[in-house]
């Protein structure tokens, strides 16, 4: 009789979970928390200068059409 052979079937983790388990290991609780608020900083940025950039466009548009 041969031995049942078994596959294990375990995902591989993504690149996002294994940098913060990274992460988790190198980095204190606060300055992993001090991290991520500067890159929420960072992207609240970018939205608000998309939104400044889209007004100037309509501010344009509109002066335009008056003129």
């Amino acid at each position: 009789m041969q031995a049942a052979t078994f596959v294990r079937a375990n995902a591989l983790p993504t690149f996002t979970q294994t940098l913060r388990a990274v992460e988790s290991v190198l980095l204190r609780g606060g300055q992993r928390t001090a991290r991520r608020n500067a890159w929420t900083a960072v992207l609240e940025d970018r939205r608000r200068a998309k939104d400044r950039v889209e007004a100037e466009h309509v501010l344009e548009a509109t002066l335009t059409r008056s003129s």
